[in-house]
């Protein structure tokens, strides 16, 4: 079956997003036409010129996508789509994850120890984006974890998070109850300090104004409060005068969460 040239030219832009270059695509799809063809027929077939076919076919053994008989002249067949497009997919997973691996790794060095710091302070809106930059924030850390939060914030995500990395880092939580006052973790930290009690009249306030903070290795900090999809606000900065602040915030609050308990 002949392609139009328009789903053609679409095929060859599909393969050559998989992978491929124009040349291999093209020799490939030669190859799909016929049982086996020698390198001169992979020419006339597929139009690629003479003097690269044996280049293009020795890619397209080391992606996988062709066989070569012992015969000679030497024969090449193509893989069936099914396999050909499985491997090349799996390239692509693999290379994906490596390139995620070295982007995180270089990014994870942005902000370590004589990088310096930025005196920039980044604003996050809406209850499960301060969630997902928390998750973030603590996966980074090397050495320790401090927070002060309302239970709200400590969604079951946020928790998993913490749980995991109380397996590296010291992990210290300052919070009004955990998971409905159920047992407390082994590997944290965790110091329970309750409300006062507040009018019925004034809970949207109380939630308006709940929030904390979240200290890692003393060198970034992410500020929150409220506990909205609109209201909720979050600050994040590595800078050293945001930081000294409220470690000295957090010091202090849990120095009397000592006192209190």
């Amino acid at each position: 079956m002949k392609l139009p040239s328009g789903d053609t030219s679409r095929v060859i832009d599909c393969l050559k997003s998989l992978g491929l270059t124009k040349y291999e695509a093209l020799v490939y799809i030669a190859l799909l036409k016929v049982s086996s063809a020698s390198a001169s027929g992979i020419h006339e077939i597929s139009g690629v010129p003479r003097a690269s076919v044996y280049t293009v076919i020795d890619q397209l053994l080391d992606k996988g996508l062709v066989s070569v008989s012992q015969s000679a002249p030497k024969r090449f067949a193509a893989f069936p789509p099914e396999d050909a497009i499985s491997r090349l997919m799996s390239q692509i997973e693999r290379d994906a994850q490596y390139t995620r691996d070295s982007l995180s790794q270089i990014f994870r060095e942005r902000t370590s120890p004589g990088t310096g710091s930025e005196d920039l302070i980044w604003n996050i809106y809406g209850i499960e984006n301060i969630r997902k930059s928390l998750i973030h924030l603590i996966s980074g850390a090397k050495k320790e974890i401090r927070i002060v939060a309302h239970p709200r914030i400590i969604s079951p995500g946020v928790r998993q998070s913490l749980t995991a990395m109380a397996d590296h880092v010291r992990v210290e939580i300052i919070t009004p109850s955990w998971e409905g006052d159920s047992p407390l973790p082994e590997k944290m930290r965790v110091h329970i300090i309750k409300h006062p009690d507040i009018p019925k009249e004034t809970d949207m306030v109380r939630d308006m104004m709940a929030g904390g903070i979240c200290i890692v290795d003393e060198r970034r900090v992410l500020v929150f409060m409220g506990l909205g999809e609109v209201d909720a606000v979050g600050l994040f900065s590595e800078s050293d005068g945001f930081i000294r602040f409220f470690m000295r915030y957090y010091n202090l609050i849990f120095d009397w969460s000592e006192k209190t308990a």
